[in-house]
Protein backbone atom coordinates (compact mmCIF):
# COMPACT_ATOMS: atom_id res chain seq x y z
CA UNK A 1 0.00 0.00 0.00
CA UNK A 2 1.45 3.77 -0.86
CA UNK A 3 1.32 6.76 1.80
CA UNK A 4 -1.41 7.67 -0.34
CA UNK A 5 -4.02 4.74 0.16
CA UNK A 6 -3.21 5.03 4.26
CA UNK A 7 -4.34 8.60 4.04
CA UNK A 8 -7.61 7.23 2.42
CA UNK A 9 -8.44 4.44 4.87
CA UNK A 10 -9.25 6.81 8.23
CA UNK A 11 -11.93 8.72 6.57
CA UNK A 12 -13.41 6.08 4.81
CA UNK A 13 -13.87 4.26 8.25
CA UNK A 14 -14.81 7.87 10.11
CA UNK A 15 -17.70 7.99 6.95
CA UNK A 16 -19.03 4.76 7.76
CA UNK A 17 -18.89 5.15 11.64
CA UNK A 18 -20.61 8.69 10.79
CA UNK A 19 -23.22 7.20 8.63
CA UNK A 20 -23.97 4.37 11.16
CA UNK A 21 -24.11 5.90 14.37
CA UNK A 22 -26.64 8.67 12.46
CA UNK A 23 -25.59 12.17 12.80
CA UNK A 24 -26.57 14.59 15.62
CA UNK A 25 -26.46 17.87 13.86
CA UNK A 26 -30.19 16.76 12.49
CA UNK A 27 -33.33 16.62 13.78
CA UNK A 28 -35.64 14.58 11.13
CA UNK A 29 -35.24 11.53 12.78
CA UNK A 30 -38.18 9.77 13.30
CA UNK A 31 -37.97 10.51 17.10
CA UNK A 32 -39.11 14.19 16.91
CA UNK A 33 -42.09 12.97 15.47
CA UNK A 34 -45.31 12.68 18.16
CA UNK A 35 -46.16 8.51 18.43
CA UNK A 36 -49.62 7.08 17.42
CA UNK A 37 -52.12 6.76 19.96
CA UNK A 38 -53.59 3.53 20.16
CA UNK A 39 -56.59 2.93 19.70
CA UNK A 40 -58.67 2.44 22.28
CA UNK A 41 -60.82 -1.18 23.12
CA UNK A 42 -64.40 -1.00 22.16
CA UNK A 43 -66.79 -0.81 24.95
CA UNK A 44 -69.55 -1.62 22.48
CA UNK A 45 -69.63 -4.42 19.70
CA UNK A 46 -71.79 -5.95 17.01
CA UNK A 47 -73.62 -9.38 16.57
CA UNK A 48 -76.21 -11.57 14.46
CA UNK A 49 -79.02 -12.49 17.30
CA UNK A 50 -81.99 -13.83 17.19
CA UNK A 51 -84.61 -10.95 18.18
CA UNK A 52 -88.13 -12.22 18.54
CA UNK A 53 -87.75 -14.61 16.00
CA UNK A 54 -85.81 -12.03 13.60
CA UNK A 55 -81.73 -12.36 12.92
CA UNK A 56 -80.83 -8.67 13.40
CA UNK A 57 -77.82 -6.89 14.42
CA UNK A 58 -77.69 -5.52 18.11
CA UNK A 59 -75.28 -4.33 19.94
CA UNK A 60 -73.15 -6.03 22.66
CA UNK A 61 -70.84 -5.56 25.26
CA UNK A 62 -67.48 -6.59 24.99
CA UNK A 63 -68.57 -9.71 26.74
CA UNK A 64 -71.10 -10.23 24.07
CA UNK A 65 -74.38 -10.24 26.40
CA UNK A 66 -76.84 -8.09 24.63
CA UNK A 67 -77.34 -4.51 25.43
CA UNK A 68 -80.83 -3.05 25.89
CA UNK A 69 -82.38 0.33 26.39
CA UNK A 70 -85.24 1.30 28.88
CA UNK A 71 -88.01 3.45 27.26
CA UNK A 72 -88.82 5.71 30.27
CA UNK A 73 -85.27 6.69 30.06
CA UNK A 74 -86.55 8.38 27.05
CA UNK A 75 -83.13 8.30 25.31
CA UNK A 76 -82.28 11.74 26.58
CA UNK A 77 -79.48 10.59 28.42
CA UNK A 78 -81.45 10.46 31.89
CA UNK A 79 -81.21 7.23 34.14
CA UNK A 80 -84.10 5.70 34.96
CA UNK A 81 -84.07 2.95 36.11
CA UNK A 82 -83.39 2.89 39.67
CA UNK A 83 -83.07 0.61 43.15
CA UNK A 84 -84.13 -2.91 42.41
CA UNK A 85 -84.24 -1.80 38.53
CA UNK A 86 -80.57 -1.77 38.43
CA UNK A 87 -80.21 -5.41 39.97
CA UNK A 88 -82.26 -6.99 36.92
CA UNK A 89 -80.71 -4.21 34.61
CA UNK A 90 -77.22 -3.93 35.27
CA UNK A 91 -75.76 -0.91 34.07
CA UNK A 92 -73.18 -0.77 31.01
CA UNK A 93 -70.14 1.05 32.80
CA UNK A 94 -67.68 2.33 31.14
CA UNK A 95 -63.90 0.49 32.02
CA UNK A 96 -61.76 2.12 35.15
CA UNK A 97 -58.99 4.21 33.24
CA UNK A 98 -61.33 4.74 30.31
CA UNK A 99 -62.38 8.23 29.51
CA UNK A 100 -64.52 7.89 26.19
CA UNK A 101 -66.62 4.90 24.95
CA UNK A 102 -64.91 3.39 21.58
CA UNK A 103 -67.05 1.18 19.25
CA UNK A 104 -66.39 -2.07 17.28
CA UNK A 105 -67.32 -2.12 13.64
CA UNK A 106 -70.97 -1.70 13.14
CA UNK A 107 -71.62 0.84 15.64
CA UNK A 108 -73.10 3.99 13.53
CA UNK A 109 -74.34 6.08 16.55
CA UNK A 110 -72.67 8.57 19.22
CA UNK A 111 -71.29 6.98 22.17
CA UNK A 112 -71.40 9.07 25.54
CA UNK A 113 -71.53 8.42 29.26
CA UNK A 114 -74.72 9.86 31.59
CA UNK A 115 -73.61 9.65 35.64
CA UNK A 116 -74.55 6.16 36.69
CA UNK A 117 -77.03 6.32 39.72
CA UNK A 118 -74.57 3.79 41.65
CA UNK A 119 -71.98 5.50 40.95
CA UNK A 120 -69.08 5.53 37.52
CA UNK A 121 -70.62 6.11 33.73
CA UNK A 122 -72.79 5.21 32.59
CA UNK A 123 -72.04 4.41 28.71
CA UNK A 124 -75.03 5.59 26.01
CA UNK A 125 -75.57 4.99 22.40
CA UNK A 126 -77.48 7.60 20.89
CA UNK A 127 -78.90 9.14 24.76
CA UNK A 128 -80.16 5.66 25.32
CA UNK A 129 -78.11 4.40 28.42
CA UNK A 130 -77.18 0.80 27.84
CA UNK A 131 -78.46 -1.85 30.08
CA UNK A 132 -77.93 -5.59 30.11
CA UNK A 133 -80.37 -8.65 31.46
CA UNK A 134 -79.70 -10.60 34.08
CA UNK A 135 -81.79 -13.27 32.67
CA UNK A 136 -78.85 -13.15 29.47
CA UNK A 137 -77.06 -15.71 30.46
CA UNK A 138 -75.25 -16.34 27.83
CA UNK A 139 -73.89 -14.23 25.02
CA UNK A 140 -76.38 -13.93 21.89
CA UNK A 141 -79.94 -14.39 24.31
CA UNK A 142 -82.08 -11.65 23.81
CA UNK A 143 -84.84 -12.76 26.57
CA UNK A 144 -84.86 -9.16 27.88
CA UNK A 145 -86.71 -7.96 24.36
CA UNK A 146 -89.76 -6.11 25.31
CA UNK A 147 -89.96 -7.13 29.04
CA UNK A 148 -92.73 -5.14 29.99
CA UNK A 149 -93.61 -3.35 27.27
CA UNK A 150 -90.48 -0.94 28.25
CA UNK A 151 -87.01 -3.09 27.49
CA UNK A 152 -85.55 -3.71 24.11
CA UNK A 153 -82.66 -4.74 22.38
CA UNK A 154 -80.46 -2.28 20.90
CA UNK A 155 -79.47 -1.98 17.19
CA UNK A 156 -77.08 0.07 15.62
CA UNK A 157 -80.24 2.27 13.89
CA UNK A 158 -81.99 2.78 17.33
CA UNK A 159 -82.64 6.50 16.99
CA UNK A 160 -82.61 9.03 20.04
CA UNK A 161 -85.44 9.58 21.91
CA UNK A 162 -87.02 12.46 22.28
Amino acid sequence: MTKRSLAVVPIAITAMVAFACGSSSGSTGTASQPSAKPTPAPVVKTTMATVAGKSETILTDTKGMTLYYYTPDKGTGKVTCLGPCLTAWPPVLLPSGVTQPAGGPGITGTLGVVPSPNGGQQVTYNGWPLYTWQKDTAPGMTTGQNVGGKWFVVTPTVEPGM
